[in-house]
């Protein structure tokens, strides 16, 4: 099969390799569309280790393991790559855990299906995993819960809006900048939904947020940090509440020493659907047997179901053309922050070398 390996200078060579074999709880994919995320250039650029970066999948089921009773081959299904591990997506043959695998209904595309996994995941483990007290969304809030998504037009931040919504969690108080246009048409502004320009400015964007704060009662508890830079975290702990505030942050190994430390903080790692990184001490404080692997596989379902019923949708696509042949230049682009409210997403046949087979 072809392949792209990602080179720390964002140059990408496609390689002949074999086609994976999966394990015992892993289904391999034939990936008909591959989504992609920043971190598929910022893993080899600032490790500086070539690999095939890409854990958006969307296709057809190729083989499954022996332990896996919910797909079978010629399903059609979107999936979470484990990051970092052999079998990624930039490839014509991907990998997954079964339970970060999901259906997608016939009329589901696969390029609007490759926008979900990884960045709605952040959003729901940000929302229901990190934030303490938000109501999940089949048991939606009944009162006012206002809630800042910093970076709302970011599919990270458009996941948390539309999870937000289905929570009725309102206000909203989103801050975007070249995507304002489509933020507006997943808000809801009859429930006091707001979006805020940062580009006029640090002092301006944090008087507008004040003043929408004000609107709300002077109280906001909760923030969604989709950016967390470029003085993103700085601007919100000046409106956000200094006694019953929580932030969460979407960038790792980042100094928030900035953050007030009465201000609760914590960092969304979506890859912690993968490999219970917090449940040894989870377990300790609750004495539960489930944690965030289980929480990924009913959330992946529950998007499933919405993309089935119509509640649900991905995020804006930019097809690139000539497939895995165009990567390289998508991941420059989106270094140098030209992605506004779209995801890049590459259809595998039309890569050079790579048969056209096209799967509807």
């Amino acid at each position: 099969m072809k392949e792209a390996i990602v080179q720390p200078d964002l140059q990408v060579d496609i390689v002949d390799s074999d086609i994976p074999v999966p394990k015992d709880d892993e289904v391999v994919t034939k990936v008909v569309v591959s989504g992609s995320n920043p971190k598929d250039w910022k893993r080899p650029f600032m490790s500086n280790k070539a690999l095939n970066s890409g854990d958006d999948i969307a296709g057809i089921v190729h083989q499954v393991g022996r332990n896996v009773y919910e797909f079978k081959p010629g399903d059609r299904v979107a999936a979470f790559h484990q990051m970092q591990s052999p079998g990624g997506s930039f490839a014509e043959y991907a990998v997954s855990w079964a339970h970060t695998t999901f259906h997608i209904p016939n009329h589901t595309s696969f390029e609007e299906a490759a926008s979900i996994p990884l960045a709605a995941m952040t959003a729901a483990m940000g929302l229901y995993q990190r934030f303490e007290g938000m109501p999940l969304p089949w048991h939606p809030t009944t009162k006012s819960i206002p809630l800042i998504v910093y970076g709302a037009a970011s599919a990270v931040g458009a996941y948390a809006i539309k999870l937000a919504q289905l929570s009725n969690i309102h206000p909203l108080i989103c801050v975007a900048g070249r995507g304002i246009q489509f933020v507006e048409t997943i808000i809801d502004s009859s429930k006091g939904d707001v979006i805020l320009d940062y580009r006029e400015g640090d002092d301006k964007l944090v008087a507008n947020m004040k003043a929408a704060v004000g609107k709300v009662g002077g109280k906001v508890e909760y923030a969604f940090d989709a950016v967390s830079e470029h003085g993103s975290y700085e601007n919100i702990c000046k409106v956000l509440d200094h006694e019953t505030g929580q932030i969460t942050l979407v960038l790792p190994g980042k100094d928030y020493s900035a953050i007030p430390s009465s201000i609760k903080q914590s960092t969304t790692m979506v890859g912690a659907v993968h490999a219970d990184m917090d449940q040894n001490q989870f377990q300790k404080e609750t004495g539960s047997k489930t944690g965030n692997t289980d929480f990924g596989y009913v959330m992946f379902r529950f998007f499933s179901r919405g993309l089935s019923e119509g509640w649900f949708r991905g995020h804006p696509q930019e097809v690139v053309p000539g497939g895995l042949s165009g990567l390289s230049g998508a991941l420059k682009s989106l270094k140098d922050g030209k992605a506004s409210a779209v995801k890049y997403v590459f259809r595998l046949d039309e890569t050079d070398g790579v048969k056209r087979s096209r799967t509807n």
